[in-house]
């Protein structure tokens, strides 16, 4: 169970910093492995920021433009996922709500037309799995789409997920498999001896370590490195959603639009979203974001006027300068790890980065994707 406090005297063979999704997968993955001790130390209840306000959206293929090595990171842990969710409920009982019903990416305008041909060409071309439909061929998926439909893509093998099942079934694993969670325990440093971790700085006191992993989201840049300049700086990009009542059902897949999307779900809500906002640590929800989801999500489904609105919440996402995630160790502090940048997929690449870090600590195997992602390489380009 996860506790508000540790002993001063608390020591650990790996130290998680963050219990979202990121932090939870890699601290289960070690666990698997066997490695010692391991502790999650997070700042607020765990799972509460990102990962609660996320859609469980798993669709690379609707969202890339291109194929290059962030997308193949992403298709990677989606076609994870199958596994991954079983072994949950194996080990859990918990029903993450995997759909594998697919993911239709709509044109409503002329130059979302071209976009989608676009998309359809290059994903072709590549062999990835995508049929190009008629406005007809669309409605017969989804009957309730916009007479203003000009045509759509079908991404069979992009899925969905019921993120806040999945963080409850990720909680419980950990727990099963006895790593310690201490919530309400914010890292102010971690400090370095010799070029090495020795642990971590809380309000709480010491905490010794010879890893430790920095999965703290958009929280990553307050926490000090004594000794070191800053490795990379996540700033928080605000995204608001909206959840209907649909019931009946209005949509039974995934679907995209350029400017908005909609996610059903199994008990008859239907989610909303989304914003991208510079807007600090404020996680309100505005009138002008509501309104912009709304219309975006009325363009897709004009039904959508007639549902209740029953939730509205804000969270925020944790982006890194380039907008792809920091993976890996440090370079120059024995010790330290990064599983943080995830921006808006961290909920699609929990699979994978709780796989790729595991095999990095557990049994030192530095995967191609973790020179890709390094945490190192900021410092070449002169970012901080």
């Amino acid at each position: 169970m996860a506790s508000a406090g540790f002993n001063s005297n608390e020591q650990a063979d790996v130290v998680v910093i963050g219990g979202g999704v990121i932090g939870l997968s890699v601290a289960r993955a070690l666990a698997q492995k066997r490695v010692g001790k391991i502790l999650i130390l997070e700042r607020g209840p765990l799972g509460r920021e990102a990962s609660f306000a996320a859609a469980g959206m798993l669709a690379p293929q609707a969202e890339a433009n291109s194929d290059d090595a962030f997308f193949q990171l992403c298709c990677r842990s989606r076609d994870l996922y199958p596994t991954f969710a079983a072994q949950l409920l194996e080990e859990t009982g918990v029903d993450v709500e995997l759909d594998n019903t697919g993911t239709l990416y709509c044109a409503f305008t002329a130059h979302d037309r071209a976009e989608i041909e676009k998309r359809f060409a290059w994903q072709r071309r590549f062999g990835l799995s995508v049929a190009q439909l008629t406005s007809s061929e669309a409605r017969e998926l989804e009957p309730n789409l916009s007479d203003t439909l000009l045509g759509a893509l079908k991404f069979p093998l992009d899925t969905q997920v019921e993120n806040r099942k999945l963080i409850r079934a990720l909680i419980a694993a950990n727990e099963k498999l006895g790593v310690k969670c201490f919530v309400h325990s914010a890292v102010a440093s971690l400090r370095v001896e010799r070029g090495a971790v020795t642990g971590v700085t809380t309000a709480a006191g010491f905490l010794s370590a010879r890893n430790v992993v920095i999965a703290s989201g958009a929280w990553t840049s307050f926490i000090e490195i004594e000794n070191a300049a800053p490795h990379v700086r996540i700033e928080p990009v605000r995204g608001q959603m909206l959840c209907f009542d649909s019931k009946p059902a209005l949509a039974h897949h995934v679907i995209y639009s350029p400017r908005g999307y909609l996610v059903p779900r199994r008990d008859g809500r239907l989610l909303a979203g989304s914003t991208t906002e510079k807007a600090g640590f404020a996680k309100e929800v505005t009138t002008k974001g509501r309104e912009a989801i709304r219309n975006h999500a009325l363009e897709i489904v004009p039904g959508i006027a007639n549902l209740p609105l029953v939730d509205s919440w804000a969270g925020l996402r944790p982006r890194a300068p380039d907008n792809l995630p920091v993976l890996g160790k440090s370079s120059e502090i024995d010790g330290l790890f990064f599983a943080a940048g995830h921006y808006r997929n961290g909920i699609l690449l929990a699979p994978l980065t709780g796989e790729l870090l595991a095999r990095l600590i557990a049994d030192n195997v530095v995967a191609e994707e973790l020179h890709t992602f390094a945490p190192d390489r900021f410092a070449a380009i002169g970012v901080n």
